[in-house]
């Protein structure tokens, strides 16, 4: 039984100034379509999370879109997707896609990008989840946060005891077998007792 059923994807509204980066959203959502693996994100037809939702559906997989009522017309709501789920604001888009993800990807993007991926970084450093997150490091996108979260620990804000939990990906292809590790060995862990996952 697979141990990744679902794959929350954070990523840009827009496309960036390199084709790479739409090229690697389309890989991956072939590559999750092809494992059959659901795809989860915030519902838009722009930018590279349409490039990430289209490809699934082009190869079989299925798709959840989960957009707030305000972003629809600005975000043009992509109409194929199996499952549509308007909220009425961010907070509960934001926890809707947690509930239905096994893990999280941040693709490039923008500030939102950024802040989703931060705010479940935040969240597993708390101890509210144990679901693998992983930053896919297309072009070196994310070297400059990988940067700053080492600063953060050299200067002794990222304390012992609250470590970030985190996987770095540079190529498509290893970001599914990294989540399933991942996932593999937290569960392993609770099977143990060691862990108490808390939602």
């Amino acid at each position: 039984m697979p141990v990744i059923k679902s794959i929350c994807v954070y990523c840009g509204s827009g496309f960036g100034d390199d084709p790479v980066f739409a090229q690697n959203a389309a890989a991956l959502g072939r590559a999750m379509a092809e494992r059959g693996i659901n795809l989860v994100y915030g519902g838009g037809n722009v930018g590279l999370m349409g490039t990430v939702a289209q490809s699934v559906l082009d190869h079989g997989g299925y798709v959840t879109g989960i957009i707030p009522d305000f972003l629809k017309a600005r975000e043009k709501l992509l109409e194929d997707v199996q499952e549509t789920i308007t909220v009425p604001d961010m907070h509960t888009r934001k926890q809707l896609m947690f509930e239905k993800a096994d893990a999280f990807v941040a693709l490039p993007g923008g500030i939102g990008t950024l802040e989703e991926l931060v705010e479940q970084m935040t969240w597993a450093q708390l101890g509210r989840h144990t679901k693998p997150i992983l930053m896919l490091n297309i072009k070196g996108f994310w070297k400059p946060l990988l940067s700053l979260l080492a600063h953060m620990r050299n200067e002794g804000f990222i304390r012992p005891g609250l470590e970030l939990s985190y996987l770095v990906a540079e190529q498509v292809g290893d970001v599914i077998p990294m989540l399933e590790a991942s996932a593999r060995r937290v569960g392993l862990r609770a099977d143990e007792g060691m862990i108490e996952q808390q939602f």
